[in-house]
């Protein structure tokens, strides 16, 4: 017989690789849902406003700053993955759950995540583009207008919180170029002297803890 027909009549083992296969490509688009309804964007723009804050743009690196956001969003994240396991994809893994079935359910707690945090009036952008109305409600919103609106509105949040970040490191930055002029050591580039004071100040404040908290919390956990 030929083999190829033979791995085609063994329902279970077809219906096995079928799942595999759906898996692998749920999981392809893995980073895009991590950026579009997740605490990913929010943490990684405040870390990036922090750093370039300090004016050391370099440390730390990409990859380790990376890290932490990942490290923040698995933590803010964690009950809302879990439930999306338990309800959607462990199911649809044991075949109880059709594939629509089973993206719905997963989807379900990321929706309920994301509309606790989206902002009214990005949302009300992303109602009017859709032609819907703006008294839509939350759990009535199509993921076409929820997910667009919910990175807006963690652009905004975050440009937000990284200017409450910069100000304090500003007005280091102001009151190192005034002593410094008064001195009359104009010549002196102020972000030299600026940049130890700075990173003291940080690490006797504890700022990585502070910021880390601070957002954390700005996500109500």
């Amino acid at each position: 017989m030929n083999p190829l027909m033979d791995v085609i009549n063994e329902g279970p083992s077809t219906m096995a690789a079928v799942r595999l296969v759906t898996l692998f490509t749920v999981l392809s688009f893995l980073p895009a849902l991590i950026l579009c309804a997740t605490s990913f964007t929010r943490s990684i723009i405040v870390l990036s406003f922090l750093r370039q804050s300090i004016g050391a743009p370099q440390l730390p690196p990409n990859p380790v700053l990376i890290a932490l956001a990942f490290a923040i969003t698995f933590f803010v994240m964690g009950d809302t993955a879990a439930q999306a396991w338990k309800d959607g994809v462990s199911p649809y893994l044991d075949g109880k759950l059709t594939q629509i079935e089973a993206g719905e359910r997963t989807y379900e707690p990321f929706r309920v995540f994301m509309s606790q945090q989206v902002r009214r009036s990005e949302l009300d952008v992303m109602l009017q583009a859709a032609h819907l109305p703006v008294d839509t409600a939350l759990e009535d919103l199509p993921a076409r207008v929820l997910l667009p609106a919910y990175l807006l509105s963690e652009l905004t949040t975050a440009f937000t919180i990284g200017m409450y970040v910069m100000v304090p490191f500003l007005l280091i930055d102001l009151m190192v170029a005034t002593l410094l002029m008064s001195m009359g050591m104009a010549m002196v580039p102020p972000t030299v002297v600026a940049l130890p004071l700075k990173v003291g100040v940080f690490v006797l404040a504890d700022g990585w803890t502070l910021v880390v908290r601070g957002l954390i919390s700005s996500f109500g956990v």
